[in-house]
């Protein structure tokens, strides 16, 4: 009798051990099939939180549709992206192209300085004289390094042909997105109850919590940061500056990791009162200066509560979202990073506080 419990419990314990494997190999096909999805399901999730109140108010507007209002919000959505969001990006996509090609050749150079300036009175022939010798020099230089240089062209260069594949996976995100707005009660109560098993105490704060910074970094940091682009993008076209899509992008970046876009635009505007008459550059600089400052103005009035996320987070989540996931993983990177570090946070506090004064 003794003999056949063991035997028994033996083949239990084998069963058991199948089935956990076949259960881990399933989880893990599942994970395989669907890993090429997931940051284009991240950012629609994102989208889809981070418009939910506009959402919300233009289902009201259409008389309480939410798939008319669905689909209207998804319309507008893929103009924007296909259309000054595209510009941007295949503008710096040349930008990066042409760079890249000069490193290839080992034509890298600095450009001399705009003739106009030997005419202002008084420092004009001293300083086209200065910047003509620096610009001298920095080519010799220059033509030094660049052929340790040329291994970054394939990089940058491969950074292009992964833009047509990021600017695809923009698009179905859009689109998913818009499929996602009107089940939106549904997917929050999904994720209610999976909090609820892992934290019953505290799940409805830790959702609060990861809705309103998805849409404070969403809005007030990516939102601000591509209009800010855009602007700037517009600024550096009027003004003839050369590689102008390419500076743009870096404006987004900076912008991005709250840097900010003065050391790009400031130099921009010295630039265009050198090459532009007085007029076209009065009206050029101003408008730069107040592409300049519109992150100011926007970021409290689109972020619902102030941002507590170290930039270093954002950063982070910039380039590690970019190195795995692309130009989509741009965007979705420190999003992602700051809802984790948000919820890591609220949870050490909560386990510091004393159990009687939580809510």
């Amino acid at each position: 009798m003794k003999t056949l419990r063991q035997r028994l419990t033996g083949e239990d314990v084998i069963q058991l051990v199948i089935r956990l494997g076949l259960l881990a190999l399933l989880v893990v096909w599942t994970f395989v099939v669907i890993r090429p999805f997931v940051p284009i399901l991240a950012w629609a999730i994102v989208l889809a939180v981070a418009f939910n109140p506009v959402f919300s108010w233009l289902a009201k507007l259409l008389g309480g549709s939410p798939k008319l209002a669905a689909f209207v919000l998804t319309v507008i959505n893929l103009a924007i992206v296909i259309g000054p969001a595209t510009w941007l990006g295949l503008s710096a996509v040349d930008g990066i192209k042409d760079i890249a090609g000069q490193l290839n050749a080992g034509e890298l150079v600095v450009p001399c300085p705009p003739q106009a300036i030997k005419t202002w009175p008084l420092v004009g022939p001293q300083l086209y004289e200065l910047w003509d010798e620096a610009s001298i020099n920095i080519r010799s230089v220059l033509r030094e390094i660049v052929p340790y240089l040329k291994p970054l062209a394939t990089t940058m260069l491969g950074f292009v042909g992964d833009a047509g594949l990021g600017t695809l996976m923009f698009l179905l995100s859009v689109v998913a997105a818009g499929f996602i707005f009107p089940y939106g009660s549904q997917l929050v109560a999904a994720i209610r109850g999976f909090l609820a098993q892992i934290v019953p105490e505290q799940s409805e704060h830790f959702l609060k919590l990861a809705g309103a910074t998805i849409r404070a970094v969403s809005q007030g940091v990516i939102g601000v940061a591509v209009i800010q682009a855009l602007l700037a993008g517009i600024g550096f076209k009027l003004a003839g500056i050369p590689g102008a899509g390419l500076l743009a992008f870096a404006v987004l970046l900076l912008s991005i990791v709250q840097i900010g876009a003065t050391i790009i635009l400031l130099p921009v505007i010295v630039w265009v009162w050198f090459d532009k008459d007085i007029p076209v550059a009065l009206v050029l600089s101003v408008f730069l200066g107040i592409v300049n400052v519109i992150d100011n103005i926007l970021k409290p009035l689109v972020m619902g509560r102030g941002l507590t996320t170290p930039t270093l987070v954002i950063l982070i989540g910039v380039i590690g979202g970019t190195l795995a996931h692309g130009i989509v993983g741009l965007f979705v990177g420190p999003i992602i990073l700051s809802v984790t570090w948000e919820l890591a946070v609220a949870w050490i506090r909560i386990d510091r506080a004393d159990p009687a004064a939580l809510p």
